[in-house]
């Protein structure tokens, strides 16, 4: 099943490749990145008739020589994961939840990152065609639940303690890429795997739906939810930065590489008064209230667990992005422009 735009209608090339969560925030910058190279892309999306997941894919502009095939995947469905695979040559696997608690944190968080990105890896031993894979996974991969204050983290590091019950997207993010990575490891060089571990992603949304993901922190401002912001540092990344790593990593860079994709950090009070300062009109608040009365506010906050308040706000934690600047040869965005530009979209589609 497949739905392609009507201005650039070609089949599989001998040079597909398969972006799987093609819908999702980051998921859409690479495939409009790719187009933009004028590269056959096959884009994976949970249901073909949502017009949230599907009609800005289909505005994407397409570079000569550039196709789109749009196709419908279910993670959890092995059937439709062989599908969505066969005949590619590379996959760029960017499908995941990105949701940070839940009631049913197994089934809503953790199954479709494991489970899912099991199917993937099935459907690519099967295909034999398919030489390089290029795994999305995250910070949360990286980072313990304990941490110093000002520490910084390389990618020789694991969050090897997060658990379902204080940080199941952590466990997702960790247990999907251990997969990944077991897996290379029996391949014995026969196939090409990098994996990309992006912070925070700010940047233009494509999409309404692209809000629900990292954007939600600014979208609480935007939306005024809480009058005041907590002393919360947060490590931020371009969306399309974090496409460009994906590109750049099915040719560059080490074999099973991992990547840090971070440009830098800011107080939320500061991406607050950024916004403010450039958008006037706007109520966004800035007052930061202090340290104990945000571990008060946390309490009762149904999306903030005190547990993570107390070892998350007022401390500072960063990374060491320097060898995907050196291998992939990256350049960052700076932290308060992708906070601006995140914006205008939001405003310009009423998706406040």
């Amino acid at each position: 099943m497949s739905r392609r735009p009507t201005n650039d209608v070609v089949g599989v090339s001998s040079s597909t490749v398969l972006v799987t969560g093609a819908s999702g925030y980051i998921g859409s910058h690479i495939v409009a990145n790719l187009l933009s190279r004028g590269m056959s892309v096959r884009a994976t999306v949970r249901d073909l008739s949502d017009p949230d997941r599907v009609d800005h894919l289909e505005s994407l502009s397409v570079s000569e020589g550039g196709s789109l095939e749009i196709v419908e995947m279910d993670l959890l469905d092995s059937e439709s994961v062989q599908t969505a695979v066969k005949g590619c040559d590379s996959v760029i696997h960017t499908a995941a939840v990105v949701v940070l608690k839940s009631k049913r944190a197994q089934e809503k968080i953790v199954d479709p990152s494991v489970v899912g990105t099991r199917n993937v890896l099935d459907a690519i031993d099967s295909s034999g065609t398919v030489n390089c894979l290029v795994h999305t996974s995250s910070t949360a991969a990286i980072r313990p639940s304990s941490w110093k204050d000002g520490q910084t983290l390389t990618t020789d590091t694991w969050a090897e303690d997060a658990t379902i019950e204080e940080n199941p997207y952590g466990l997702a993010k960790y247990s999907a890429e251990r997969l990944v990575r077991d897996w290379h490891s029996s391949k014995e060089g026969s196939i090409r795997m990098v994996t990309i571990n992006p912070c925070v992603v700010l940047g233009p949304p494509l999409s309404k739906r692209h809000l629900q993901g990292s954007p939600s922190f600014l979208m609480m401002l935007l939306r005024r939810e809480i009058p005041f912001v907590i002393p919360m540092h947060i490590s931020i990344v371009d969306v399309r930065d974090v496409a460009e790593a994906h590109v750049r990593a099915l040719t560059r860079g080490e074999d099973a590489g991992r990547y840090l994709v971070v440009s830098g950090q800011m107080w939320w009070k500061d991406i607050a008064r950024a916004i403010k300062s450039e958008n006037p009109s706007l109520r966004v608040p800035t007052l930061q209230i202090p340290y104990f009365l945000s571990l008060i506010v946390s309490f009762f906050h149904p999306r903030v667990s005190l547990s993570w308040a107390r070892m998350h706000l007022g401390k500072r934690l960063f990374w060491d992005a320097s060898p995907a600047q050196r291998d992939l040869d990256m350049e960052w965005k700076e932290p308060r422009d992708s906070v601006l530009d995140t914006i205008p979209p939001i405003l310009e589609n009423g998706w406040k």
